[in-house]
């Protein structure tokens, strides 16, 4: 998934933009877009939406597993026609596997399939990150977490630079956490500056240049920026094919390794050009 677009559950027009745009997934969002007085009255707005048109994956950010709200949010949003959950604030592995087993109980007694329902932690807090290692290796559903620059910085009284050089260390670390236990790469935090399209573009060039799948979105705007990101252009894939091609024939000369345009050729180059071409969806 390269974009994932966050709309507030309660604000119809929004949602209902949300899903006609050409991002990966939409995420309605019961937390923090969410006064504390309009929580309870979303769930069923947002349960409503299951069933209309869209154009990617359906997902709901519930509240936080140490608020009151948290339990009957996952209540409330397990039905047929959700893809998954996005929890916030996740610290521990014992709070992904708690929600992971309320997940899996709603879905047997309610006769959807097991598993079927994905489960997206959101990494925001110290906590968080230094717990990431037994996250990652929990065993539950989740087959990727996200990092959320937002809480954290506030977390840490970190400032939250345009250059973001600050989260370098900490995207790094969920990019290594995810893989080492042989999750999809992580997703990438929000950019809040909606101003700022050219600081948010280059933010999420800095994400896919540190290995991550996509980035999530708080504006329209940001989804075909997000897309572009993280999907090689042309001249990235005509390389691609290019080192492949040359590659293959040197090996029917028995060569492992071979110069194209001066660049050193073996074989964690070319499979990092399948890499590229699939992330592009080619074959």
């Amino acid at each position: 998934m390269r974009s994932l677009l966050f709309a507030p559950g309660n604000h119809a027009r929004r949602v209902e933009k949300a899903l006609t745009l050409p991002a990966d997934g939409v995420i309605l969002d019961l937390e923090d877009a969410v006064a504390i007085s309009e929580k309870t009255a979303t769930r069923a707005l947002v349960v409503a939406t299951y069933k209309a048109p869209r154009h990617g994956k359906l997902y709901v950010r519930v509240n936080a597993l140490s608020t009151e709200w948290c339990f009957a949010d996952l209540a409330a949003v397990v039905h047929a026609g959700l893809d998954g959950i996005v929890l916030p604030k996740t610290e521990s592995a014992d709070e992904l596997k708690s929600a992971d087993w309320v997940i899996g109980s709603l879905e047997r007694e309610r006769g959807l399939k097991q598993g079927g329902i994905d489960l997206i932690p959101i990494i925001e807090t110290a906590k968080g990150i230094q717990a990431l290692s037994s996250i990652c290796g929990a065993g539950t559903r989740a087959r990727t977490v996200a990092f959320g620059a937002g809480d954290f910085t506030l977390d840490l009284g970190m400032i939250w630079s345009r250059d973001e050089s600050e989260l370098s260390p900490h995207r790094a670390a969920c990019v290594v956490a995810c893989r080492a236990a042989g999750m999809d790469s992580p997703l990438d935090t929000v950019w809040a500056d909606l101003r700022d399209t050219e600081g948010f573009a280059l933010s999420a060039q800095r994400a896919a240049a540190l290995g991550f799948q996509g980035k999530m979105c708080i504006h329209p705007d940001q989804v075909a920026v997000t897309n572009a990101a993280f999907t090689p252009d042309d001249a990235t894939v005509a390389k691609a094919r290019r080192v492949i091609a040359a590659f293959d024939e040197a090996e029917k000369q028995g060569l492992a390794s071979i110069q194209l345009d001066g660049q050193f050729i073996d074989y964690p180059i070319v499979q990092r050009a399948r890499q590229v071409l699939a992330r592009g969806g080619i074959q």
